[in-house]
């Protein structure tokens, strides 16, 4: 678990330094999505450890919606931060894969919640 909360605080610094860099590059950059969705998804991945830390989440599959929040997380905003910064993809089809990862791992947290309140 502490893994992913390491992994959260560099998901948040990196949100908050795309953040400032969209401040500075102007509305063509169009990093304010992808600083805010890092930022959210970094205090969710902490969250999200304290639930399944507590038994709020069934372990095996709160764990794997943090990695899917995480590995999103990273498509999503390395994609566009790549566009940005370099006029380039990751690959094709990166930010959608990505942003579905994240949809996944929401649902997958709230399964998780709902396993763990039958186990109860």
């Amino acid at each position: 678990m502490a893994i992913l909360i390491a992994l959260a605080g560099l998901m948040g610094a990196a949100g908050v330094a795309l953040a400032a860099a969209s401040a500075h590059a102007g509305s063509e950059a169009k990093l304010d999505s992808a600083a805010y969705l890092l930022i959210l998804h970094a205090a969710a991945v902490v969250a999200g450890a304290a639930a399944v830390d507590r038994g709020l989440a069934w372990r095996p599959l709160g764990v794997a919606a943090l990695a899917g929040f995480a590995v999103g997380s990273l498509l999503f905003v390395g994609d566009l931060s790549l566009r940005a910064f370099a006029g380039t993809r990751l690959f094709p089809m990166a930010a959608p894969t990505g942003g579905l990862l994240m949809i996944a791992g929401w649902l997958a947290l709230g399964a998780a919640a709902v396993v763990a309140m039958l186990r109860a």
